[in-house]
């Protein structure tokens, strides 16, 4: 499986697009590297960029735009409002996929390593690539900026862990380390008082605030700072005064967004700048952010307003972009800012990105692709949409308030089956094309014949799993059709009624093309294992079908 890190490094330059493009261009220059979003800020000065790939490509992609970029910033002339010390200030490396933690650290002492030997950069290891962890925080590392570091690097303490223990005026330094996936956000406010905006920073962040009497920081009896801790774990956040915009911002990094999510950070500010007398007018998303977290956002803002949470993908991301005020200050494009979709793969989603009419004039051609099994999976997720609609419609009913939250989740776990149902009307196209490329491998040679047979039997194999698939997800949600069959809205009985049929389809289509496929496979253990289980998955499909229907058929009476 393809291992996968992201690399998100930071820039000294948000103004000027000529350099900006040239270390961009530097990144994309390494091949299989994806540069998934490019983020400038004018009055930061400072652009941040997300790039993905397989570990050693990212790390040689790192290197060439850390390259460039101390050819082409001056940061002896270098003015911003976000904290910084060198032309590319921080370069992390965050494991995605199939990486463990342990792995990307080796990755970014390698990058950091060759940054300092080959490009003569002082260079500073931090989070988990940091043993020493007096030193492994970025803020603690950055303390003094750089028109601190000529002396700083003076210091014994401070010598850099790769490269030269020189005051480099025109680069700076650099730090490169592992971390965790990190969330850059910040949140708009009603003031342009930076003192204000720093208040309620140090309100919500975990590090709190300096405890103070008349001017001087108070000390325990070990000599450490007096702190107050601030009401959010895992949070980073300073205030500042964003000229380009006119208002001040709570700058956020929050470092474990399972601990605490976007969301709760915005309401938690909220309630703290309104003690303050100020009010939360937006708010502002740096970089990229993982699909759950717009999607638990837009759960929990319905939650809040006793709404039922089973909607659309794309409702809940529009639910969260607007109760979060992520298009104040510039239009906010899912495509463009989720991480997930701007990995997706278009040719993946070529069939359920069609029109109603493409799809039906692309299944009705010449081509044996979408077949069978397409439509089955697409049957199968009408009839769960049909159950799901029943779900909604019953959670908003006048007078069945004290039920929202019980159709709420069953309409959830309809939102759910209907996107994995989806999801498989192209993979099943893309088993049947597994197949046909198989077929056309070489066979010349024994070993080719070997080869080709081989690819057949694997490419067969899934053809058998993905309408097994489709059968399992759309018995799955009879569940919830017959439930909304006998206590969803009574006036939307019949549309249980149609769901169940659609099921149903889905169902026994599914296995015949689950039948046809095995016929060509060669593992008859396989095969008999899941015949067996396809013809019990059928024959509970056609006993749960009944029940729903006499359900329906006695509800409308005639």
């Amino acid at each position: 499986m393809q291992q996968l890190i992201e690399c998100v490094p930071n820039f000294s330059e948000g103004k000027d697009m000529h350099i900006i493009n040239q270390i961009v261009s530097a990144m994309e220059s390494v091949e299989g590297v994806r540069v998934l979003n490019v983020d400038p800020g004018k009055a930061t000065n400072r652009t941040v960029v997300t790039m993905v790939g397989e570990p050693g490509l990212v790390v040689e992609a790192a290197f060439r735009a850390i390259k460039t970029a101390g050819e082409l910033i001056d940061m002896a002339s270098h003015k911003g409002e976000h904290p910084r010390m060198g032309a590319t200030d921080v370069c992390p490396l965050i494991p995605i996929a199939n990486i463990s933690m342990e792995e990307t650290v080796k990755y970014a002492v390698q990058l950091a390593e060759k940054v300092g030997k080959e490009l003569n950069l002082p260079v500073y290891l931090y989070e988990a690539a940091q043993n020493d962890k007096e030193r492994s925080n970025l803020s603690v590392i950055r303390a003094g900026e750089y028109e601190g570091f000529a002396t700083k690097i003076l210091s014994p303490q401070w010598k850099p862990d790769f490269g030269p223990a020189v005051f480099d005026a025109k680069r700076g330094a650099t730090v490169i380390g592992a971390r965790d996936f990190l969330v850059a956000y910040n949140i708009n406010l009603n003031t342009t008082s930076t003192r204000r905006a720093n208040a309620v920073a140090f309100d919500i962040r975990e590090a709190g605030r300096t405890v103070k009497e008349k001017g001087q920081v108070v000390k325990d009896a070990e000599g450490k700072p007096v702190t107050i801790p601030g009401s959010l774990k895992a949070v980073k956040a300073i205030g500042w005064f964003i000229e380009e915009y006119g208002i001040a911002q709570i700058s956020i990094n929050l470092t474990n967004i399972n601990i605490t999510p976007m969301h709760i950070a915005f309401d938690e500010a909220s309630r703290k700048a309104e003690k303050r007398g100020l009010r939360v007018t937006g708010s502002e998303l740096v970089g990229l952010i993982p699909l759950k977290a717009m999607t638990d956002a837009g759960r929990y803002f319905l939650e809040k307003q006793n709404r039922s949470v089973g909607v659309s993908e794309s409702e809940l991301i529009r639910i969260a972009v607007r109760s979060l005020g992520l298009n104040e200050l510039s239009p906010f494009k899912p495509e463009e800012r989720i991480i997930e979709y701007r990995l997706a793969n278009p040719a993946d989603q070529k069939l359920v990105s069609m029109s109603l009419k493409d799809f039906a004039d692309e299944t009705a051609s010449e081509s044996p692709a979408p077949g069978g099994g397409s439509i089955s999976a697409y049957v199968g997720a009408l009839g769960v949409s049909l159950a799901t609609m029943v779900a909604n419609l019953s959670s908003h009913k006048a007078g069945w308030d004290d039920q929202w939250q019980t159709f709420s989740h069953w309409a959830d776990k309809g939102q759910q089956l209907k996107k994995k149902l989806v999801a498989l009307v192209d993979a099943d196209t893309a088993a049947f094309n597994r197949i046909m490329d198989a077929f056309s491998l070489p066979k010349t040679t024994e070993a080719e014949k070997t080869t080709r047979t081989n690819a057949i039997q694997d490419a067969t194999k899934f053809a058998i799993e993905v309408p097994l698939q489709v059968m399992s997800v759309a018995f799955e949600s009879m569940e919830i059709i017959k439930t909304m069959a006998e206590i969803g809205n009574p006036n939307s009985v019949s549309d249980a009624g149609v769901g169940a049929l659609c099921a149903r389809t889905a169902v026994m289509g599914a296995f015949m093309n689950v039948r046809i496929n095995a016929a060509s496979c060669t593992d008859k253990t396989f095969v008999n294992k899941t015949l067996l289980e396809g013809s019990k998955i059928q024959q509970e499909t056609i006993e749960m079908e009944n029940q729903i229907l006499e359900i329906v058929n006695k509800k409308i009476g005639l």
